[in-house]
């Protein structure tokens, strides 16, 4: 969903490095460009859904051609995941695509800058295959300007946090979505304050700031989830 080609290149290659992928495994579609073309369920596994500098709660006036085109897909998307329980994971823009689509509000409420932030699962999630035997708190990279206000109706909250209560969730047995980025590294990170610089997550002037905390970030555990998701469906070939 990213428009910048080098931050769209980075976040492919961020998810085949941790979630152990070889590119022969991943069929990418970038939904921001033109002539989408139909996704035949029976040719994959599962889906995984990245982030995007969109974003969803603005006025419909105000969304660009292209967003709107993202949002479309996504929908129509989920017409067919949700019933089917298809695996997915969405990340940040994935996890407010569905939660939108789900019923939950999607606001500002809860934006956090790009950081490290300390989350925990939640007794439920405790309980999930992609987070059992985990740490019980542990750190993610987060940066988004608008997330869940709420559990999405039917949801199950897997990962919260202070400042951005939804972090993670999960809609029937296999559909998962998280608000932190568990493909991203440090630097992941610091390349997207480089390209997203003036987009609004942070002051400009805060850039070098931000990137010397980040340098300093351990996540490990996030990597994790994203690998017990892609060895859970790829198991099922």
């Amino acid at each position: 969903m990213r428009p910048e080609n080098e931050a769209c290149e980075s976040e492919l290659q961020a998810i085949l490095r941790y979630g152990g992928l070889t590119p022969e495994e991943v069929h990418r579609i970038r939904v921001e460009q033109d002539n989408i073309e139909e996704i035949e369920f029976n040719n994959y596994l599962a889906i995984i859904a990245g982030g995007s500098p969109f974003d969803i709660s603005i006025p419909e006036e105000k969304k660009s051609i292209t967003q709107k085109r993202v949002e479309e897909f996504f929908n129509s998307l989920f017409d067919k995941i949700i019933p089917e329980d298809f695996p997915f994971l969405g990340a940040c823009s994935g996890n407010g695509l569905l939660g939108r689509y789900c019923g939950a509000s999607i606001s500002g409420k809860y934006a956090e800058t790009l950081r490290s932030v300390d989350v925990w699962v939640t007794e439920e999630g405790a309980k999930d295959p992609l987070l059992k035997g985990l740490p019980k708190k542990f750190d993610a990279l987060v940066g988004h300007k608008e997330a869940c206000d709420t559990v999405p109706p039917g949801a199950v909250l897997l990962v919260s946090s202070g400042p951005c209560p939804i972090q993670m969730f999960r809609v029937k047995k296999n559909i998962y979505a998280t608000q932190f980025h568990p493909e991203a590294d440090a630097d992941e990170f610091i390349l997207r304050i480089k390209i997203y610089k003036y987009a609004g997550y942070f002051r400009p002037e805060e850039a070098e700031e931000l990137s010397a905390a980040i340098r300093e970030s351990h996540t490990p555990v996030p990597k994790e989830i994203l690998r017990r998701f892609i060895d859970r469906y790829r198991s099922k070939k």
